[in-house]
């Protein structure tokens, strides 16, 4: 018998209760979906089938049964692009992609190129503010052949140090082993894929009354691009009230935004201004959940870090997602999921021609539903013993777990998707502040508290910062 660990097995280790009772759980299907021999969609289906027990726990919590959990590899395959599929209807009737030029152009230059001392570096562009930083690295223009001549210039882990210090973000492109050898490697291979870690003492809190499993249940989300708003929006799926904050002066990519908001609302708070930071502080009292995606140790210096947030509100869940991962030489590092595959070995073996990048964004999206899957079973725990949890997630965490799957056989074809009937049946139709949507439905399947979304997707900043029971009140 074999002594690795299948993916599913390795996510049922972080929820400690052993495996579900036989038949409860399905995932079927298999890899490739897209043109990649990584098994990124089964690595998926297995943490949305840990999240979809998660969920029968918290059920079984509130009304004593469980219910049947099913995910389709293809159909977790399709929510790691779930942006590329959003379509919004035009003037004349018709559906098509959201423009966003900006990503268009940044998704081309952020790739691997090669450096001076034969090594690979990606250099990252997204976001202005971002990108402004990496081009006064490089001294070039945002174009191919300008930034592939100014990488040339540079040893790999020279210029890596250049693109810390300017907090930007880039990396040296490494192979799997080389990465579990470096230090901060054997930091994260000494970490569940998911870390839970309690803070802080409070009463055990039963949940909510009310026909979803988190029902009741309300939560802070202040993530941007991608993997927290994909934890946040799962929350949703599944009953949850989530807010979103975040500020009018951080950019966002306008698809991802749109993508990843179904189901919650979103306000304005500009965290620098003590009114704003104290309408937070208000908003936290009454949560349950405070999830965040910000550079390491950003919001502590703004009072809103893990163990200040559970004096503040005793019992809460916070969620601290990042790149790197709490702990390690590089754990101050921003990042992406273009990063995280270039040091966990994945862009390495991208291609027999060279590193290149997956086709999906499977660090950013398996990470979100990582998160989500924690917070699942922290407040699970919370409600049977009590307790404040942090619970800590990575992109790079996520990298490693998806290259421990192995890979398919090679893939012969260029660019494998899923058809358009196929995509058809997975799409839903939502009518919002953006217009017309088609997009992906949830793609887990409950036989009894079928996922989905009540509000429609909003404009951000569209909301009061408030709960909905205080606006309530404030009408009577």
């Amino acid at each position: 018998m074999s002594s690795v660990k299948s993916a599913f097995e390795e996510v049922m280790d972080v929820r400690g209760m052993g495996m579900p009772a036989e038949g409860e759980v399905s995932i079927t299907g298999a890899d490739p979906v897209f043109s990649t021999q990584f098994k990124i969609g089964e690595t998926c289906a297995a943490v949305l089938a840990g999240v979809g027990t998660a969920v029968n726990d918290i059920w079984e919590l509130k009304t004593g049964r469980r219910q049947t959990v099913g995910i389709d590899v293809r159909r977790a395959s399709a929510a790691l692009r779930s942006t590329q599929y959003l379509q919004c209807q035009g003037p004349d009737g018709s559906f098509g992609e959201v423009k966003d030029e900006e990503s268009k152009i940044s998704k081309r230059i952020t790739q691997p190129w090669p450096t001076k001392d034969g090594r690979y570096f990606l250099p990252h562009f997204s976001l202005p503010n971002l990108q402004r930083r990496v081009l006064d690295v490089l001294g070039c223009e945002p174009v191919p052949e300008s930034v592939s001549k100014a990488v040339a210039q540079w040893d790999a882990l020279d210029l890596e140090a250049a693109i810390d210090e300017a907090r930007a973000c880039g990396a040296m492109v490494r192979s799997n082993a080389e990465w579990l050898a470096s230090d901060h490697g054997k930091v994260l291979q000494a970490k569940p894929i998911v870390e839970i870690i309690k803070i802080g003492d409070s009463d055990p809190e039963p949940f909510p009354e009310g026909d979803r499993p988190l029902s009741g249940i309300r939560v802070l989300d202040l993530t941007r691009i991608l993997a927290g708003p994909v934890c946040g929006r799962t929350l949703a799926e599944n009953g949850a009230d989530v807010l979103m904050v975040t500020a009018e002066h951080l950019p966002q990519t306008k698809a991802n935004a749109i993508d990843t908001s179904h189901g919650k609302r979103s306000c304005y708070l500009d965290l620098t201004t003590a009114d704003d930071a104290a309408t937070l502080k208000k908003l936290v009292g009454d949560a349950d959940v405070f999830s965040q995606g910000y550079r390491p140790g950003m919001l502590a210096k703004l009072g809103f870090a893990p163990e200040q947030l559970a004096e503040i509100r005793p019992g809460i869940v916070a969620c601290s997602i990042s790149c790197f991962g709490a702990d390690g030489p590089f754990s101050h590092r921003g990042g992406w999921e273009q990063v995280a595959q270039t040091v966990t070995g994945i862009c390495q073996e991208g291609s027999p021609e060279g590193p290149k990048l997956l086709p999906a964004a499977a660090n950013d999206y398996t990470t979100g539903y990582l998160g989500a899957y924690g917070i699942l079973l922290a407040l699970a725990r919370r409600a049977r013993e009590g307790g404040s949890y942090h619970v800590r997630v990575s992109l790079c965490q996520s990298g490693m777990f998806i290259y421990r799957q192995g890979k398919t056989a090679p893939v012969a074809e260029p660019d494998l998707d899923l058809s358009e009937t196929e995509l058809d049946a997975l799409r839903i139709q939502s009518e919002t502040g953006h217009g017309t949507l088609r997009h992906l439905a949830p793609v887990l399947d409950l036989s009894e508290t079928k996922p989905h979304w009540v509000r429609p997707t909003p404009i951000l900043g569209g909301d009061a910062p408030e709960w909905p029971a205080a606006v309530a009140e404030a009408a009577e």
